[in-house]
């Protein structure tokens, strides 16, 4: 039995080398660009960082002479208007869909299940041109509006398999209670789901942080860009300007809240995953 073990682990060696090595090459390059945010552009192109000393400067320069401040508020408005409203209108969606048979009920999960193989590039143009006919274009509840529209097939999919794999008897208890069917997804069904919902919300955190293509399209004003079309503003302007350390400055506030979200969450993300793929 030890040697038919040892045979086992050692299969598992080569994959364990390839993880180390990934995560250690991960923490170096992280590392890396901390370390050059902090410094000045002269250190990095000459090598000499680990003796300029440390340059807050650059994060004040980042956030307020190039703007990201402005930016990073408004990806926290789009960004958390859109993972609020998106949960609100998919999970009751996830839940209708996966616990009741009606007429329509396979087609519609079928909808769905086709929306997460449209890519978005495909319809931003027709979009646009809708959008801006109506002349809506450089509006808050409109880009909000879009990326619900984006994250709400594979929200809607994800709960909906989450749902169905919730047991039967916490309805059939609540029922003999008295409590309606609303009532019961609200007070029962809704917290029972909490590691699906923590793990999609996760996910369109990250998504709609990063998104860069629709808030280029349909965000020119520049009062209106989030973070990612701002990186990519100050990117172009380095041509110019030359300042690399505060360009890492600002890869780093870009960065960092989807970092500490995914640390922060990580045990209830696999909880999410892994109770998705389980038999209630």
């Amino acid at each position: 039995m030890k040697n038919s073990g040892l045979k086992k682990q050692a299969k598992l060696i080569p994959g364990y080398i390839l993880v180390c090595a990934w995560v250690l090459f991960t923490f170096v390059l992280i590392g890396w660009i901390f370390r050059a945010s902090l410094s000045t552009t002269a250190a990095i192109f000459s090598n000499t960082m680990s003796t300029s000393g440390i340059h807050f400067v650059n994060y004040w320069n980042a956030l307020f002479h190039h703007n990201i401040a402005g930016y990073f508020v408004n990806s926290i408005i789009y960004t958390f208007s859109s993972v609020f409203l998106a949960v609100c209108i998919c999970a009751p969606a996830a839940y209708g869909l996966s616990r009741f048979r009606f007429r329509g009920n396979k087609l519609l999960q079928s909808m769905f299940i086709a929306g997460l193989g449209i890519p978005t590039i495909m319809i931003i143009m027709p979009l646009f041109s809708l959008i801006a006919s109506m002349k809506l274009t450089n509006n808050r509840f409109v880009l909000i509006l879009l990326y619900i529209g984006v994250v709400l097939p594979f929200t809607t999919y994800y709960l909906m398999t989450f749902f169905r794999n919730l047991s039967h008897e916490y309805e059939d208890a609540a029922a003999i209670d008295g409590c309606g069917q609303v009532a019961t997804f609200w007070r029962i069904m809704l917290p029972l789901a909490q590691p699906g919902i923590v793990t999609v919300v996760v996910f369109n955190f990250i998504t709609i942080w990063n998104e860069f293509f629709i808030s280029l399209i349909f965000a020119n004003d520049t009062a209106l860009r989030p973070v990612s079309v701002g990186l990519y503003s100050m990117v172009n302007s380095m041509r110019y300007v030359g300042d690399w350390a505060g360009m890492f400055a600002v890869v780093v506030i870009v960065f960092l809240p989807t970092f500490i979200l995914y640390i922060a969450l990580s045990e209830k993300i696999v909880s999410g995953v892994t109770s998705g793929g389980l038999k209630g």
